[in-house]
């Protein structure tokens, strides 16, 4: 129960920021700007993990994980507690306001999550083996308790009012427009976004509270101990084992090395040859090309594709989305399908998906159905199939490589955080800078029925 409550807290503060979007785009001066801003956010923290990485290279055994570990929770904790009461505050920063409480607390939240991927999990290795599996499900966790909690917290209806107060009528997801200008009224969700940050902070806290039983309490002490102890009986077995193996080699050796014909060639050099060239190739290509569009391509756009149909289209697309992401790790477990062919199948697959999503960004504030009602279900299942296929594709590819050895998984991360890089870089421009993407305004934009 300690790991599960551990892992929990090493991604619900980002995971939690994303599926409370819905509620604070309307709030902010940024608006639908926020997500292409979150995303390049996301990956200039990335210095953390960048940090601690070279310190194991250069420095190793000197960086002792715990003291970071308490640093980066704690901090997770003051940043969330603090979103909770200063996420509407703004400055004037170039002549335009700007939110930068949010945005700064935002990279600070950034930066321990990203941090904790290469500290939480050395920890873990202190302990038995059996409380990593539990410690994974706690990370799958962090995305699927904060999306249930916004479920809960749902997203108020949209009134749209004139200046003098004449006009008062309420809207529903895809009813817009009316003659003359009018102004968007957000009604309250059944609780505030300040209470949302903090259930986040009391997460973090839950977090520290496990952390510190993990290094204090006496029974994992006691556990530590045990796993020491039997290393060292392992280590002088295998001592034994080779000292016993080198005194009867000059007897032992035969005349002529025998032929397996059972042994087979390894396809390559990378890792233990289980692949060809080609196919790591095709593999990598494969991860960066899903890291691309997952973490950074499509939410940068995310705003612009679900808001045109509503609030609650928006808020659904964020959720449900949220939630498929652990559910496609739960499938992976029982099904794992490690063909190339099916995975390639399944890439074009949830590319279409993206496709779909990326076409609705572009066309708005006007995307297809925007009257309709079928519009706002297509566009929140094409955002739930699309992150469950490509989230079934990177825990493939994951089990794949970690079946190849350490140095394909450096890689795998490696090739992740660039997809990530890369795509995060194209998109902010795209959107932030040249404004490609048009935002609309949900009682004002008319569209052509």
């Amino acid at each position: 129960m300690l790991a599960c409550l551990f892992g929990i807290g090493s991604w619900v503060a980002i995971n939690g920021m994303w599926v409370e979007l819905p509620l604070i785009v309307h709030e902010i001066p940024e608006r639908w700007y926020l997500p292409s801003y979150l995303t390049i956010i996301i990956q200039l923290a990335n210095i953390g993990p960048l940090f601690i990485t070279l310190m194991h290279c250069f420095k190793p055994r000197v960086l002792d994980e715990r003291p970071i570990i308490y640093t980066i929770i704690v901090l997770g904790m003051l940043a969330t507690f603090l979103l909770a009461y200063l996420w509407k505050h703004t400055l004037v920063v170039g002549g335009a306001e700007h939110s930068l409480a949010l945005l700064s607390l935002t990279f600070l939240l950034s930066v321990v999550d990203c941090t904790s991927s290469v500290t939480f999990l050395p920890f873990m290795m202190r302990l038995q083996p059996q409380y990593l599996t539990t410690y994974f499900t706690g990370e799958g966790l962090s995305g699927l308790i904060p999306a249930l909690v916004a479920l809960i917290q749902g997203v108020g209806v949209v009134h749209c009012k004139n200046s003098t107060g004449m006009a008062n009528f309420s809207m529903e997801n895809s009813t817009w427009g009316s003659s003359g200008e009018l102004q968007a009224h957000y009604q309250p969700a059944n609780f505030s976004t300040q209470v949302f940050f903090l259930f986040l902070s009391v997460m973090m806290t839950v977090c520290l509270g496990a952390f510190l039983m993990l290094n204090h309490h006496p029974a994992m002490k006691q556990e530590r101990k045990c796993k020491r102890s039997l290393g060292d009986a392992e280590h002088e077995v295998k001592v034994g084992i080779n000292l016993s193996v080198k005194s009867s080699a000059p007897e032992q050796k035969p005349m002529l090395d025998p032929v397996d014909d059972g042994m087979k060639e390894p396809c390559s050099s990378f890792g233990k040859g289980t692949y060809s060239r080609a196919e790591v190739v095709f593999i990598f290509l494969v991860l960066g090309w899903v890291s691309a569009l997952t973490n950074a391509v499509l939410p940068s756009v995310q705003s612009y594709s679900c808001l045109p149909y509503g609030n609650q289209a928006y808020h659904l697309a964020t959720t449900m989305a949220a939630v498929a992401n652990p559910v496609a790790c739960f499938i992976a477990m029982f099904v794992p399908v490690r063909s190339l062919f099916f995975m390639g199948v399944l890439t074009a697959t949830g590319t279409g998906f993206g496709a779909f999503i990326m076409g609705m960004a572009t066309l708005s504030p006007c995307p297809l159905l925007v009257y309709h009602d079928l519009g706002a279900a297509l566009t929140v299942i094409n955002w739930v199939m699309f992150v469950l296929t490509l989230s079934y594709v990177k825990v493939i590819i994951g089990v794949i490589l970690r079946d190849e050895g350490r140095s394909a998984l450096v890689w795998c991360g490696a090739v992740v955080q660039l997809g990530s890089m890369i795509g995060a870089m194209i998109m902010f421009p795209l959107v932030s800078v040249y404004e490609l993407f048009k935002s609309g305004d949900p009682c004002n934009t008319k569209c052509p029925k």
